[in-house]
């Protein structure tokens, strides 16, 4: 008789019975499952002690990673697989279809058949995210934003995968783990959900001095866009553009918005994500759907090969920009997003983005970021998407044919036919056969870079400043950007439950960064402002940057904005009619709201419908706030508790409020201080020029220290 049946004590099930003799011995059991790092050797999964967790291994200090960094490998391998089927970070995106249409003909930069011709269109597929939530979270959290692009070429796809700010939290890829680890919810309770206002965020990056960067760029206005619309984005690292003579130049990528840099204000951003968790995604199919088509200038700032080592820091770091005033943008094309995706499932959740998908014309810098990146994404589409076949998905095909000796494997959708599934072969004509890359529309050849240098895990010192250029980013935004800056450190820092964190950001990293800075931040936490730097910080050449500032990425025009109207019983038919058209005229959208959901009578007894109602449709879904004139307004006004929080929303938020004819009064009677953003007059037309130049400027933000006494 085996053991298994003679255990008189197995379950139908083969589950042990509880019993008094074994229950203590199956505790102590357990024990032994649990992990408590405390005091231990940092290992391998395989055991093997680790002397350096900080750098993977490379060919000499500015080299390219190794492959055969088992340490790299098995920790990326193990972080890529650590969440099915839902992506580890982007997990909540939107995505849209559009054209990448090129300015002129740019094959002395680059031979990328994209570029090579003037007007000539490409079909891109572009995806938004947030990083650290998961698909449930809300759109405005405070957080970056994903910008992925993947372009349909004629020689293959080429994916440009960015984020809303052209730095990263991390120098090197086999960190990269760590960071997601600290960001995302804390695994005792899976809390906070799509925010990094705890702990373990603020102690990693505290103690990881070169995330200094990325965290102020995420404490900005730049964490809080008014809609994906309005948003920039970065390619992150240093690429390489190599033209038809093999010629290589370095390049930094960017997109820019023709709708502007826009940003919410933090009570905005807060309210949204309980009244409208999809306000980003809304927002965006919204304007694609109603021909108001986002469209982004894509330019790069190139740096000659020559040029590589000449500046104040390492072009190969991540953490790291190139001013503009250093390295003027030139523009290389539009993207136009002008149609939403048939099928989220299909399209936006199964797209699959690579740093490494690129084509002829493109190639990779030795970035350890980068490098990291290449293996990861691919590695991660495994486990998403159900093996290596997701290339098959239409959402992620070439336009292009492809043809190789790949077989089988799970979710195969190509019918091969033919005996050898090999190279070389003569049975089948040697077919699919290499193109060489001299050839017209030749096979991909990576840049010839020479390579002479000692395997080793070490940083390059050209990567050790770490607080300069942070400290750059601070001292070029304006007055209301950079009180917002301490405000989102004191919020976020206010929700670390340990004091010694706190201090330690304070201490250690603010100091660095900005004593004013550090003071205010110190003082909204109750902590003593630090009297100097902890380290001495280089004086970079430029100390202050104007193109970092939201103010000065405004748009030229107000196409797209969205205004409230709000109208009551008695409403003057001129006055809402002059206003309609003129609004119109200006591409910029209106809504109607009511009291209720009812029509609203003109004075003249004739009635119009609304398109919602006043406590239904907020004043954070719009850009401005209007009232016309009508015979009862202020007392209609007055008299509902939902209008006045309205006009106080609205004027708390900086907005733009224009009262018209008798609505004037409303000014004196809810005491809102007279600005450049709050306008009264007969009409909308007398107030025209000032009210396009008051929605161009986005906010009234001399009004701030006003609206803090609002009791919105």
């Amino acid at each position: 008789m085996s053991k298994e049946s003679g255990n008189n004590k197995s379950t139908a099930a083969g589950v042990d019975a509880p019993d008094k003799e074994n229950t203590s011995a199956k505790l102590d059991d357990l024990e032994r499952f649990k992990s408590d790092a405390t005091g231990q050797a940092l290992r391998t999964n395989q055991g093997v002690k680790v002397a350096d967790d900080k750098n993977s291994l490379r060919a000499g200090a500015r080299g390219p990673s190794l492959l055969e960094d088992f340490i790299l490998r098995e920790k990326i391998t193990h972080f890529d697989h650590e969440r099915i089927p839902e992506r580890i970070v982007h997990a909540r995106g939107v995505a849209a279809h559009g054209y990448f249409e090129s300015y002129d003909n740019h094959a002395k930069l680059s031979k990328a058949g994209f570029l090579s011709e003037k007007g000539k269109q490409t079909p891109i597929f572009v995806r938004f995210s947030t990083v650290q939530g998961p698909r449930g979270s809300a759109d405005t959290v405070r957080d970056v934003r994903g910008f992925a692009v993947k372009f349909y070429t004629d020689e293959g796809n080429f994916d440009l995968v960015g984020n809303n700010i052209p730095v990263f939290f991390i120098q090197d890829a086999i960190k990269f783990p760590d960071f997601v680890h600290a960001v995302k919810p804390e695994p005792h309770n899976e809390i906070p959900t799509g925010a990094s206002a705890h702990d373990t965020f603020w102690d990693f990056v505290s103690l990881q001095s070169e995330a200094t960067h990325a965290v102020i760029w995420a404490m900005s206005d730049r964490a809080i866009p008014r809609s994906l619309r309005t948003v920039q984005g970065f390619g992150v690292h240093t690429f390489r553009l190599i033209n038809d003579e093999g010629m290589s130049k370095f390049v930094k990528f960017i997109w820019t918005p023709k709708q502007g840099v826009l940003s919410l204000v933090w009570d905005e951003a807060q309210k949204l994500a309980g009244k409208d968790p999809d306000f980003h995604r809304r927002d965006l199919g919204n304007a694609i759907e109603s021909g108001d088509y986002p469209e982004w200038e894509f330019g790069v700032q190139i740096i000659d090969e020559a040029d590589e080592h000449s500046f104040d820091f390492d072009i190969l770091d991540p953490t790291k920009i190139i001013p503009e005033e250093l390295v003027p943008i030139t523009p290389l094309g539009k993207l136009v997003l002008n149609r939403n995706p048939d099928n989220f499932f299909a399209e936006t959740e199964q797209v699959a983005f690579c740093p490494g998908h690129i084509v002829p014309g493109i190639d990779f810098s030795n970035d350890p970021l980068l490098q990291g990146r290449l293996f990861s994404y691919t590695d991660t589409q495994l486990s998403r998407l159900g093996g290596p076949n997701f290339h098959e998905i239409p959402i992620n095909r070439p336009v292009c044919p492809f043809h190789n000796n790949q077989r089988d494997a799970s979710h195969r959708t190509t019918i091969n036919k033919g005996q050898a599934a090999y190279e070389p072969n003569s049975i089948d004509g040697g077919w699919p056969q290499e193109t060489a890359p001299a050839a017209k529309d030749g096979g991909f050849e990576s840049y010839h870079e020479r390579i002479d240098a000692h395997k080793i895990r070490e940083r390059s010192p050209s990567f050790s400043d770490h607080f300069s250029q942070p400290r750059m980013f601070y001292r070029s935004m304006s007055a209301p950007e950079q009180t917002h800056i301490a405000d989102a450190y004191s919020f976020e820092l206010g929700k670390v439950q340990r004091p010694y964190i706190r201090e330690r950001v304070v201490n250690e990293i603010l100091a660095n960064i900005d004593l004013d800075l550090a003071g205010k931040v110190a003082s909204h936490l109750g902590i003593k402002p630090p009297g100097k730097a902890s380290v001495e910080v280089p004086e970079f050449e430029f100390q202050r940057s104007p193109a970092l500032s939201q103010q000065t990425l405004l748009p030229d025009n107000v196409k797209g904005k969205k205004v409230a109207v709000l109208v009551f019983d008695g409403v003057a038919d001129k006055s809402l009619k002059e206003t309609l058209d003129l609004l119109a005229r200006h591409g910029i959208h209106s809504m109607l709201l009511g009291p209720t959901s009812a029509p609203v009578v003109y004075a003249d007894k004739k009635s119009i419908e609304v398109a919602g109602t006043i406590k239904g449709e907020p004043s954070i879904a719009f850009d401005a706030v209007l009232v016309p004139d009508g015979s009862d307004v202020v007392a209609c006004v007055l008299g509902s508790g939902d209008a006045k929080h309205y006009l106080y929303e609205g004027y708390k938020h900086l907005k733009t409020i224009v009262l018209m004819g008798a609505a004037a009064g409303l000014a004196k009677e809810l005491s809102l201080e007279a600005d450049a953003g709050l306008m009264s007059g007969p009409s909308l037309s007398g107030l025209e020029q000032d009210f396009i130049a008051a929605l161009k400027a986005h906010r009234t933000w001399s009004r701030e220290q006003a609206a803090d006494a609002i009791p919105a």
